[in-house]
């Protein structure tokens, strides 16, 4: 009869086997991700506080939906762009005003039975937003305006966003998904719950990268600390829409008192290449001249 193998042995088996198979080059192993443990602000020897957070919600209109869960990993960060340490980690459920969609339940994993009577605790929130240099999201032009109705603790923060602001593919990423992500940074990790996402992201962008020799993170940093410019196509023609939201542009109804047009958000030093863009291929007019509107840190990613 066979002799068990201690806890140790067969993790030193196991990571044997992995370094075999990934050697091999016909093997790619994902590994499952666990996330950082949270150690007090002071003990981190990073000065800067970036937050990052995640929301779901039972619709994808701010202006109607309802913030059903939001997760929240706040950590430690340099000048350099190098992560430190998880400082802090909230997650809570909110039950809405309405019962949840079948297909957000779908989606999520969240049921009207898990939010029967959960409140989030916004002080909670307001403990780990306030101090923060940055907020971040995975797609932060969901998550900003969610963020803001839910508290004003996230309306005067600098936001950037983890899907628009990192090159995602000149860093050797085939998308900017974060399941993508994830898979080809060699993790996997279970649900799509709104913290567990929050940790997955921080791997993510903390790993360096093999084609730049930095981090996502890095990237993202330098891109969060330009100004940004918002730029509506009014008036374009109606059977150029499908290139427009094929290059990003997102339709504005009106009804928040902004245009009625397609409307892009892109880095400043991106603005004479979409002015050049709209021009040639939407406007086929040289002397077009479209609304402009050129934010700053703290307007950036709001509808």
């Amino acid at each position: 009869m066979a002799t068990p193998l201690t806890s140790t042995q067969a993790h030193w088996d196991a990571e044997t086997a992995l370094r075999l198979l990934e050697d091999s080059g016909d093997f790619k192993v994902l590994r499952r991700l666990t996330p950082r443990p949270a150690i007090s602000r002071h003990e981190s020897a990073h000065a800067r506080l970036g937050v990052l957070v995640d929301t779901e919600t039972t619709g994808l209109n701010h202006q109607t939906d309802e913030v059903i869960e939001i997760g929240l990993v706040a950590f430690t960060y340099d000048d350099d762009g190098a992560i430190g340490d998880v400082v802090g980690v909230y997650s809570g459920l909110r039950q809405p005003s309405m019962p949840i969609p079948a297909e957000i339940t779908r989606l999520t994993g969240i049921t009207d039975d898990m939010v029967q009577g959960q409140q989030i605790d916004m002080s909670a929130i307001a403990t780990l937003v306030d101090p923060a240099d940055l907020v971040i999201a995975h797609n932060a032009s969901f998550d900003r305006p969610f963020c803001e109705k839910l508290t004003p603790s996230f309306v005067p923060k600098s936001w950037a966003c983890s899907v628009a602001e990192v090159p995602w593919a000149e860093l050797g990423f085939e998308g900017s998904k974060l399941g993508y992500l994830i898979g080809q940074s060699g993790y996997f990790h279970e649900g799509h719950r709104a913290t567990d996402d929050c940790h997955a992201l921080l791997e993510v962008l903390a790993r360096p990268s093999m084609e730049a020799g930095s981090s996502p993170f890095a990237s993202l940093l330098r891109s969060s600390e330009q100004s940004r410019v918002r730029i509506y196509a009014e008036n374009a023609p109606f059977d150029m829409k499908d290139h427009l939201k094929a290059r990003g542009y997102r339709w504005s109804d009106g009804s928040d008192g902004r245009p009625k047009a397609w409307w892009v958000e892109v880095a400043d030093d991106r603005y004479d290449e979409e002015i050049r863009y709209l021009r040639a291929d939407i406007y086929r007019w040289e002397e077009a001249d479209p609304l402009t509107i050129w934010l700053g840190a703290t307007e950036r990613f709001r509808r």
